[in-house]
């Protein structure tokens, strides 16, 4: 038998950066060559440009510079085959393409087959479909090529491997979500035990502002079983080495990245995303206001994973209703994570609005305007800090107060990122026990106690909303499996909560359209997944 050596580029890309991308591009060439004696390397889906580009694949000037960077790019195939993902612009067509290059050439063009155009995808907007399987000769292996949503239906698999393919090179950027690993090793290993070929799945891996690539790249044989597995939320190079002769193709098994628990997966996304949007954007690292509560708590961790204690600023501003053991466990916290901590206090600042209000506000009483007073003095606050110094803004709303308006516009929403914004208060949980596995911990009393906004007398989050696992049951159902009222109520929710939870959500649709971006870790998050109308008259 004969060996071919195939290098998977687990790559994280800046969107737009062609010319940046390419260098790094060369680097991994050159030790693929040099280090792994690799025949080929394989980069992800569109990593030349970084996924999604999105409006980018309409500029004349993206459009020069992807040309450009390609055609720098041949002269440092020599001695390997490099297999890279790039938009293809033929004459009024644009095409999701795998460029071959070697011995300084294009050798061949493959264009990707399915366009998916649901959920965050909206490939069919910019690209047209190829229609024919692209099948290359590597060192005397007949090696198909299939692009990310091609491996997910059976006929682009099917064409290449009639067309004498006897191994796959999928190239993919396939964005994170719960559990999605274990649906994208099912789906690819039923593809390569119907085609009888082994497949190599290459995954783009980093943050690009909601979505974050989780990376673990994988290779299955020709059974179906999975016998490589790269990392999550790192990048790396790895080698696949294969077996052949005349007819089969034997990638050998290797020591393999371990499948990660729900909660350090959902981690790593948070940790990794949280990390790209503030380096690839060029901020100076990131601040936030701590409340003593679990969401700014935990908010506060992963930022410190993300990027550093010496890079995150916190400030704690109390009011009049800012409870002794919120100050305290703030700043034990802050202390815990070693970070740089002040205490603001907004006092002066709603005594002065207040005051330039009273004559509007004579003869009304107090309500929730005066309560979002001052989460909008902590927002003026937080965004001069940031003008100041350089610093995102890290908002620290969770999706279950972001679905329902539990928020603050011009306050608590004020700000760059929200890196909880797609995680459920349950979840919220869950991560902070894991957080505190990990080492340095999350105080218990910030963990246990109910949480309050504190921005009036004695007030607990569950005077306006029902009890979180309650809640957050009932907004799976609605907003991430679309359910209906009915639905809901026949599982066995009161029709009263379940409507009152679905008025909540749909009224303020027009607050998450203000919201700042933050990572999406479930199948339907709000803003590129759940796109639903501010203004509706469709009665519930």
């Amino acid at each position: 038998m004969s060996v071919l050596r195939i290098a998977l580029a687990q790559f994280n890309p800046t969107v737009g950066a062609v010319h940046a991308n390419a260098e790094r591009m060369v680097h991994l060439i050159e030790r693929a060559r040099a280090n792994l004696r690799a025949h080929a390397i394989i980069f992800p889906e569109l990593a030349l440009c970084g996924y999604p580009p999105e409006d980018l694949l309409l500029n004349h000037g993206f459009r020069r510079e992807i040309s450009k960077a390609l055609r720098w790019l041949q002269p440092h195939a020599r001695s390997i085959d490099v297999i890279v993902g790039c938009p293809v612009y033929t004459d009024d067509k644009l095409f999701n393409a795998a460029v071959v290059l070697r011995d300084g050439m294009q050798l061949a063009v493959y264009y990707k087959q399915e366009l998916p155009n649901y959920g965050v995808f909206d490939e069919k907007r910019y690209f047209q479909a190829g229609t024919d399987p692209c099948v290359i000769d590597v060192c005397g292996v007949p090696c198909g090529i299939t692009i990310c949503e091609d491996v997910w239906v059976p006929p682009p698999v099917k064409k290449a491997a009639d067309a004498g393919a006897h191994v796959i090179f999928n190239l993919n950027a396939s964005p994170y979500h719960m559990k999605k690993a274990a649906q994208r090793e099912h789906i690819v290993a039923e593809r390569a035990s119907d085609s009888g070929v082994p497949i190599v799945y290459v995954n783009q891996v980093g943050g690009q502002d909601e979505l974050v690539f989780d990376g673990g790249s994988f290779v299955v044989d020709a059974q179906g079983e999975v016998i490589q597995r790269m990392q999550y939320f790192h990048e790396e190079l790895a080698l696949c080495t294969m077996d052949f002769d005349t007819q089969t193709v034997h990638p050998r098994a290797v020591a393999m990245a371990p499948h990660l628990h729900i909660e350090a997966e959902v981690y790593g996304a948070l940790v990794l995303a949280t990390r790209d949007y503030i380096i690839k954007n060029g901020f100076k690292g990131a601040v936030l206001g701590l409340s003593g509560g679990i969401d700014s708590a935990l908010t506060l961790a992963i930022a410190v994973d993300a990027i550093g204690a010496a890079n995150v600023e916190t400030v704690m501003m109390p009011s009049r209703y800012t409870a002794q053991m919120s100050l305290d466990d703030a700043a034990e916290i802050a202390r815990n994570l070693a970070v740089n901590y002040r205490t603001i206090s907004i006092e002066p600042l709603f005594e002065a609005f207040l005051t330039s209000l009273a004559a509007e506000f004579a003869g009304l009483p107090p309500d929730t305007t005066e309560e979002n007073l001052q989460a909008r003095c902590r927002g003026v606050l937080l965004m001069a800090i940031s003008n100041k110094t350089g610093k995102l803004v890290l908002t620290t709303g969770n999706k279950s107060e972001v679905a329902v308006g539990y928020s603050t516009l011009y306050g608590d929403m004020a700000g760059g990122f929200d890196v909880l914004k797609d995680v459920p208060k349950t979840l919220v949980y869950q991560l902070s026990e894991f957080r505190n596995r990990m080492g340095v911990p999350i105080p218990r009393r910030i963990i246990e106690r109910a949480p309050s906004a504190e921005l009036a007398p004695n007030q607990t989050d569950q005077d306006s909303l029902p009890p979180y696992p309650m809640l957050d049951a009932i907004l799976e159902l609605y907003v991430e499996q679309d359910w209906g009222v009915e639905d809901i109520v026949a599982a066995g929710y009161d029709e009263s909560i379940v409507r009152r939870i679905v008025r909540m959500v749909d009224r303020n649709e027009y607050k998450r359209r203000q919201a700042p971006p933050g990572v999406r870790i479930t199948p339907r998050a709000f803003g590129k997944d759940r796109r639903y109308p501010i203004t509706s008259g469709f009665a519930r």
